[in-house]
C-alpha cells in the first residue's frame, strides 16, 4: 500500500523543506521505496538535496499535480510532497474537484498532512484555521519545529480551540540541530545521509563532531517521526 505525505503549512520560514528532507531520509534509511515531489518552485529544496528521488510538480496545473495520485497507484511507495507557503487553496481545489480523499479510501492509499509550525502567534492562528477545515476529514500531524522556537503555548491554545477535532490530530516535535552544523549541511548541499557519513578527504563534508551531532539529531527526529506516523504508514 502506498502512502501520500503532504508537508505544508501556510506560513513561510517554519522549516517545511527541512522536515521534507527529514521525512525523505527517514524512509530511505528504513528501506522504503520513496518518491519526492517538489511543489515549491521558488526554492526547489527537495530537488536540490535528493535529486535522484525527486521531480518537480506545479500546483497550478491539475495535469501536473495529478502525478501525486498516479504515482501512488502505480507502485507501492512513500510519496512526499513538499508544499510552498500559501498553497492551501491550490491543494484544496485539487482535493475537492478530483475526489482525492475518496479515491484514497477506495484504493487503500494512505494520506497524511504534516503541518509544520514555528512558535509564533500567526503560525498558530493559521494552524487553527486549517484544523477547523480539515482535522476531521484527513489524518493530520502538527509538527512543532524546535529550530524555530521553543514556546508553543499559542499552538496548544489553537489545538484546544478546535474542540473535539483536536483528538484526531497527532503531534510531533522536531529537535533543533546546532545552527552552524545545519548551515554547513545546507551550504554543501548534503543529504542527511551524506551529513552523517561523508568523510572522504577529497570531498567537502562535515568534521567528526559535526557528523556526530547530525547523527544524534537524526536519531531524535526519527523517533518523533516514528511515533507520529499513522497506522497506515508503518515504520520498518
Amino acid at each position: 500500500m502506498s502512502n501520500i505525505h503532504f508537508v505544508g503549512g501556510e506560513k513561510g520560514g517554519v522549516g517545511k523543506s527541512v522536515f521534507s528532507r527529514l521525512l525523505s531520509q527517514y524512509f530511505l534509511d528504513h528501506s522504503q521505496t520513496y518518491l519526492g515531489l517538489d511543489a515549491d518552485q521558488s526554492h526547489g529544496t527537495l530537488t536540490r538535496f535528493y535529486p535522484e528521488f525527486t521531480r518537480a510538480i506545479n500546483l497550478d496545473t491539475f495535469s501536473s499535480i495529478d502525478q501525486i495520485m498516479e504515482s501512488a497507484l502505480e507502485e507501492e511507495l512513500q510519496v512526499i510532497v513538499d508544499l510552498p507557503a500559501q498553497s492551501e487553496r491550490f491543494l484544496e481545489r485539487w482535493l475537492e474537484e478530483s475526489g482525492v480523499l475518496e479515491l484514497c479510501e477506495e484504493t487503500g492509499t494512505g494520506f497524511t498532512y504534516w503541518y509544520v509550525i514555528d512558535d509564533g502567534l500567526d503560525s498558530a492562528q493559521l494552524l487553527q484555521k486549517f484544523l477547523g477545515k480539515h482535522a476531521t476529514n484527513m489524518p493530520c500531524v502538527v509538527v512543532q519545529n524546535l529550530g524555530c522556537g521553543s514556546n508553543f503555548s499559542a499552538a496548544d491554545a489553537a489545538l484546544a480551540a478546535t474542540g473535539e477535532a483536536a483528538s484526531c490530530v497527532r503531534r510531533a516535535s522536531v529537535p533543533e540541530l546546532h545552527a552552524d552544523t545545519m548551515r554547513k549541511i545546507d551550504n554543501l548541499s548534503l543529504s542527511f545521509w551524506a551529513a552523517q557519513h561523508l568523510k572522504d578527504a577529497d570531498t567537502p563534508g562535515l568534521s567528526l563532531m559535526e557528523r556526530q551531532r547530525a547523527k544524534m539529531w537524526l536519531k531524535k527526529a526519527y523517533q518523533a517521526i516514528g511515533q507520529a506516523l499513522p497506522a497506515q504508514a508503518p515504520a520498518v
